[in-house]
């Protein structure tokens, strides 16, 4: 089975969940106590070389730039604005340096709303971003806040592609003395889960509709929650915007990547309410060596081998659909 004829059989992925971490954010980072964040060794290393090593092993065609948790905002709007300003640009040079290879994920300096106004606008007119970057909480606000219904306005008049990424809680709920966990291993995934039900039960999703929002690690804990969520909605329907029998269709709306490790259990799940054609590949690279993305690229094409059309779908053919999509303000 061949992939997209723009791209050679053997490197057809697109990644819609690839990170960088250029000198500028690692700097600023550390400078500002956050080394070891969300309770993991350090900041993984990594230069672009070494991405493109990785690209080309496992066969990516595309990747979209990111950077990861714990995101611009450190505490200070001021220096926030300044880093995602400096963290675009970077990110921009990248693209351009290597066009077709990369597309960008624009960070934004929230929870300083007229600073992601001011940086969405920056992204898209200037930079040729193709999507914004957000994070499952920005200084312990979600998306779904209404302090955020500015940024989600001009997201959706622009029908922005929105890839939504976990970080850590802003409280010490998760934090053990004995042996504390690392955030990606439980709290991500639940983060993830508040974000987009937040997102879902405020009504944000369903007034912003021209935006397209990607949710990473095929949904979190979405797919084995769903129907308890739609549940107790139904039966105490002021914690909710919308009705209860409109929370599975609304997640059936969104798009999924595909990384980390969801087939075993995972996957399944998230197919009773993701259509095929919301499936998108994504590595989590450099955060998941790149042994392990490998190995879970295997995984999935052993899982969507036998189905017809489905493996070119999650691949690439989706991903051009959605960002073929996007459509300029004012249309």
């Amino acid at each position: 089975m061949t992939g997209d004829p723009a791209f050679p059989p053997s490197r057809d992925l697109v990644d819609v969940h690839l990170h960088f971490v250029p000198d500028v954010y690692r700097q600023a980072a550390v400078a500002a106590g956050w080394g070891t964040p969300d309770g993991m060794p350090g900041i993984p290393p990594w230069t672009e070389a070494v991405m493109l090593e990785m690209m080309d092993r496992v066969g990516i065609a595309k990747g979209m730039l990111s950077i990861s948790s714990p995101g611009v905002f450190f505490g200070d709007e001021r220096a926030a604005r300044d880093l995602s300003r400096k963290v675009n640009l970077e990110g921009a040079r990248l693209v351009a340096d290597r066009p077709g290879r990369y597309g960008l994920f624009a960070s934004l300096p929230l929870p300083d709303v007229d600073g992601a106004l001011s940086e969405i606008e920056f992204a898209f007119d200037t930079l040729g971003a193709e999507g914004i970057y957000l994070q499952s909480n920005a200084g312990g606000v979600y998306p779904g806040d209404s302090a955020f219904d500015p940024v989600f306005a001009e997201l959706d008049r622009r029908a922005a592609v929105v890839f939504l990424h976990p970080t850590s809680p802003w409280c010490p709920c998760c934090a053990s003395r004995e042996r504390p966990l690392p955030r990606p291993m439980l709290e991500f995934m639940f983060e993830t889960t508040r974000a987009v039900t937040n997102l879902v039960l405020s009504g944000t999703l369903d007034r912003y509709r021209n935006l397209k929002l990607i949710v990473p690690h095929a949904g979190a804990t979405l797919p084995v929650l769903a129907d308890r969520i739609e549940l107790m909605t139904g039966m105490i329907p002021s914690s909710s915007a919308i009705p209860a029998a409109e929370v599975i269709p609304t997640l059936s709306r969104l798009y999924y990547d595909l990384a980390g490790v969801p087939v075993r259990g995972l996957l399944p799940a998230l197919r009773t309410f993701a259509d095929p054609e919301r499936l998108l590949y994504g590595s989590d690279w450099p955060h998941t060596p790149t042994a392990v993305v490998e190995r879970n690229r295997r995984n999935l094409d052993d899982v969507f081998g036998e189905e017809p059309g489905a493996r070119h779908a999650w691949r690439s053919r989706n991903a051009a659909k959605l960002f073929a999509q996007r459509q300029e303000p004012g249309r």
